[in-house]
């Protein structure tokens, strides 16, 4: 992956984060006091956490009370660890610029909203709760046609298991039951196509999945329902967006020189 494919990432895993640092620091408070240090605590937003909360100040403090010890016992002058002290520093640093690069442009129209709502009815207005058994095998890409054909040949996964045993082939197999938004996406224009019992075979990096219906039962999101859930996602791809933007406009007005063995890494 390119260094700017990593930072995107790394940067979108704690945006929101950013977020209530930004509105925080308008109401900070001392909660208390450790060994005369200040524990200053911060309000949540809105349908967050509540920091101010007794149980999460106590953990603050348990955490002020491991950390001075460690202060005390110069580990922040460890090599590993003062690596790692700039590398969160620095994360959060790059965190709070595409927070305030991006602003109020990653929040999505009603309009995206009802969009997003109405392309991805598998998900919400079509939702469904799948009950599957699933044979997961590891197989070149060449064995994938046999598989196919074994697999449209079984009456169920047991007989498919059974053929893979024979074969001393790889895999694993579990039975489960989850809606819809907690499967691959991949599987699921298919998945709404199949009647119970019906098997179907997805490529995957390491081989193929194999997947049974074995029951699936209608449990449809309203727009209203699933709006919150649709503009987090999408505020969260535009932050993702914005921040890969932003990458590309300062690498290419930035000096980078790779040195020694990186040089031929580019």
């Amino acid at each position: 992956m390119k260094p700017a494919g990593l930072l995107v990432i790394a940067l979108l895993a704690a945006i929101p984060l950013g977020c209530q640092r930004a509105e925080a620091n308008r109401a900070a408070q001392v909660a208390a006091k450790v060994n005369g240090a200040e524990i200053v605590v911060y309000p949540a937003k809105a349908g967050g956490a509540q920091l101010g909360s007794a149980q999460a100040l106590e953990t603050i403090i348990d955490r002020e009370l491991l950390a001075q010890k460690a202060i005390e016992a110069g580990l922040e002058r460890d090599p590993a660890i003062a690596q790692s002290i700039d590398h969160a520093r620095r994360q959060l640093l790059a965190q709070a610029w595409v927070e305030r690069t991006s602003g109020a442009a990653v929040k999505p129209t009603p309009e995206e909203i009802r969009a997003f709502y109405q392309e991805n009815a598998a998900l919400f207005a079509q939702r469904k709760i799948y009950r599957l058994h699933e044979i997961v095998v590891s197989a070149p890409a060449e064995m994938l046609d046999v598989l196919r054909a074994e697999a449209a040949r079984a009456t169920d996964l047991e007989e498919l298991a059974a053929w893979l045993k024979s074969r001393n082939a790889r895999f694993s197999e579990v039975h489960l039951t989850q809606p819809a938004e907690q499967l691959p996406l991949r599987y699921l224009p298919q998945l709404a196509r199949m009647k119970e019992g019906e098997i179907a075979v997805f490529p995957s990096p390491l081989g193929a999945a194999v997947v049974q219906l074995v029951h699936a039962t209608d449990a449809p999101l309203s727009e209203q329902h699933a709006a919150p859930v649709i503009e987090q996602f999408l505020a969260g791809r535009k932050r993702l967006e914005v921040a890969a933007a932003e990458v590309r406009r300062l690498r290419e007005s930035a000096r980078i020189e790779y040195v020694g063995e990186f040089r031929s890494g580019k």
